[in-house]
């Protein structure tokens, strides 16, 4: 299973960018993708997820109202549009793919993340 994240890089606050996770090596439409940040010293936190079908998506309060996740199952591909970017915002952002929750996740595989810099 591979994961490829991209789509980073530097924006200036209230711009938008758009991630890609492009998955290959099992059937992509039975796993939840997910989006995870995580700051230099800190853990690794939850962005949102998205489930098989694409039908039910959850979201961190931080980000609820300005990004988007979503998914093409023809492309085994997922998104996370990300609109009103804050410097809060900055992080190393990866994609996942996995079953169970967020915070209990099995079967997990990670993309190997894209940098996202908002700066001020």
């Amino acid at each position: 299973v591979q994961l490829q994240a991209s789509g980073g890089g530097l924006v200036q606050a209230g711009g938008s960018l758009r991630l890609s996770c492009a998955a290959s090596g099992r059937t992509f439409s039975r796993y939840i993708g997910g989006w995870f940040r995580q700051v230099p010293g800190k853990q690794r936190d939850f962005v949102a997820s998205i489930n098989g079908r694409g039908g039910s998506t959850y979201y961190a309060d931080s980000v609820k109202g300005r990004f988007t996740i979503s998914r093409d199952n023809a492309k085994n591909t997922v998104y996370l549009q990300m609109n009103s970017l804050k410097p809060d915002d900055t992080a190393v952002y990866y994609c996942a793919q996995y079953l169970g929750t967020s915070a209990s996740m099995v079967d997990d595989y990670w993309g190997q993340g894209t940098l996202v810099t908002v700066s001020s």
